[in-house]
């Protein structure tokens, strides 16, 4: 259940471009774990467990340069006797016209003292009576600031992937881009496949150059064995083919929010094939506005 009290509140006037600030709290157990990963993985330079008194410090920070446009703290109440500073510092933002939300999570009792249970871990505020009355004592404290809060979530019916899904779905929404990495690498099979490959696809089928006696000692990035690999129907078409594929796969990679994947092409050695279609599937995949990186793994073996 979500509910919206508003959007971004005031203009901000830091001195530098506008910032988007999120600040995302609430009850212990809730999902600000997977909350602030999730903003993470959506673009957000995100700080977990961060003193109130440092909040403003941290925007004007951020507002400086130009790396940072959507923030992300996490405040509550493991800050302990710090936390008390919150509504002041709240009160600072509003006075510097600092542009803000806040998102505040919370669950039902039974569903949060199973969560305890199951993960094993203590309550922040230690209560003599257990989890039951330290989360009576923590619902207390945060009450002023659930009133404060522009989204309030609770996730006693959510799973981790549903709320996961909920908030960059909300965000994505927003215009926050979303862009995925894609590293490829070529390798030879000859010396075993990359560990930290996510799709893999083998080569082995193409006319090999190193058969070819003039090409035998060069590597996948002399122009002439270029020629000769992607001079081969089938070069052409396995290319159209994979970049066709990781096109139509991109916007499932980001939907369940993932920014990066490793796509590994690997021929016998790793130094011709390999190279030369990953060299020409990484400038098709830019053009197409992609952020790509190369590693080509063995090609300098042997």
């Amino acid at each position: 259940m979500t509910d919206e009290r508003g959007t971004l509140r005031g203009n901000r006037n830091t001195g530098g471009r506008d910032l988007e600030l999120t600040i995302i709290t609430g009850l212990s157990g809730a999902g600000k774990s997977v909350a602030i990963k999730s903003l993470e993985d959506s673009g957000y330079y995100c700080v977990d467990n961060l003193p109130p008194s440092l909040l403003l410090k941290m925007v004007e920070l951020c507002a400086q340069g130009d790396a940072v446009e959507h923030l992300a703290a996490v405040i509550d109440v493991r800050g302990g006797e710090f936390f008390d500073d919150l509504s002041d510092a709240l009160d600072e933002l509003d006075r510097g016209g600092v542009t803000y939300r806040i998102i505040f999570l919370e669950a039902d009792d039974e569903t949060l003292i199973r969560r305890f249970k199951e993960t094993r871990r203590s309550h922040p505020l230690h209560a003599e009576g257990g989890i039951a009355e330290s989360i009576a004592r923590e619902r207390e404290l945060l009450q002023g600031l659930r009133g404060r809060a522009d989204i309030v979530i609770d996730t006693s019916r959510s799973n981790v992937h549903q709320l996961r899904e909920q908030l960059m779905n909300r965000y994505r929404t927003e215009g926050l881009s979303l862009p995925l990495e894609v590293t490829l690498v070529s390798f030879g099979y000859k010396y075993g496949l990359p560990m930290d490959a996510d799709i893999v696809l083998d080569l082995r089928f193409l006319p090999n150059p190193f058969w070819v006696d003039d090409l035998r000692e060069l590597s996948g990035e002399d122009r002439r064995v270029r020629e000769y690999v992607l001079g081969k129907q089938e070069s052409e078409e396995f290319l159209d083919r994979v970049h066709s594929l990781l096109l139509y796969l991109k916007d499932g990679f980001v939907q369940e929010g993932r920014r990066y994947i490793t796509v590994a092409l690997g021929c016998t050695g790793g130094c011709h094939r390999s190279v030369v279609l990953v060299d020409e599937l990484a400038a098709r995949l830019r053009s197409d506005g992609l952020q790509v990186s190369v590693r080509h793994r063995d090609m300098n073996r042997g």
